[in-house]
């Protein structure tokens, strides 16, 4: 029987369990926008039954808590979890995972995968997300993208790119495969929506530490972290849009897609 951390992908991400500041601090939040999105295409509101799969350290669990939603979390991760009883110590944080969520069947009216589902995509945790899901219950996916549109983020990205291997991301569309296929399952059509919004704050803060806590790259070696490290503070240092300044803004997209439980 697999362990939770190989259901996560863990042992291929150790830099999970190394980033639990930085991602507090280097990840952007969501644009109020995703609140609409919320209470009207995922229907949460006060005391709805919401759990947040893979919680991470609570960044997408605030939203929720804001909502007055009745939040239970699911987070394999022993230093995520402990930032996430940090930043929210009444919320319910359980041990688990996405192919074996410790929850009774048919409990959750929506749940929701914040930067997290391309770790897990498959077809059982889509079966195990229709097992805890009510009949009509919702479940939502939310990414934050670097907008790549932006000359200077484009570089960036070409920086990560050439480090991410086989790693699963956002960016490869696995993870629409086995949300596809759940569509003949039990779930109805996918709904999406996108909102662009910034991240603003220190070159430190939004890129630094933003790219450090990425989780291959904490895991790399320490002379390859220190070249991915030296090239992203060279690129800030000499882009002409980010040279010298102290505050820069961050371009991104968040990404939502929503389906709903259609069949028992």
């Amino acid at each position: 029987m697999k362990s939770v951390a190989e259901f996560l992908h863990l042992p291929k991400f150790p830099g999970f369990s190394l980033v639990s500041d930085t991602y507090d601090q280097g990840r952007p939040g969501y644009p109020p926008e995703i609140k609409k999105w919320l209470t009207t295409e995922m229907e949460i509101k006060n005391q709805t039954a919401v759990l947040d799969l893979g919680a991470g350290t609570g960044k997408f669990t605030r939203l929720l808590v804001d909502l007055h939603a009745n939040v239970t979390a699911v987070e394999p991760e022993p230093s995520m979890a402990e930032r996430f009883h940090k930043n929210l110590p009444g919320i319910t944080l359980i041990h688990g995972s996405a192919e074996d969520i410790p929850l009774p069947s048919q409990s959750m009216n929506a749940v929701v995968c914040a930067q997290s589902f391309h770790l897990f995509a498959s077809e059982q945790s889509m079966r195990e997300i229709h097992r805890v899901l009510k009949p009509g219950g919702h479940l939502g996916l939310f990414w934050n993208v670097r907008d790549a549109s932006v000359g200077w983020v484009h570089e960036l990205a070409e920086i990560v790119n050439e480090f991410a291997g086989d790693h699963p991301r956002y960016y490869d569309n696995k993870w629409r495969e086995p949300l596809n296929n759940g569509i003949k399952h039990g779930y109805a059509p996918l709904k999406e929506a996108t909102w662009k919004h910034l991240h603003t704050g220190s070159p430190e803060d939004v890129i630094v530490r933003r790219i450090k806590s990425i989780s291959f790259i904490a895991a790399a070696p320490e002379p390859q972290k220190t070249q991915i490290m030296e090239r992203v503070r060279r690129l800030i240092a000499e882009h002409p849009e980010l040279a010298g300044k102290t505050e820069i803004s961050v371009p991104y997209e968040t990404r939502a897609v929503r389906t709903v439980k259609i069949l028992p």
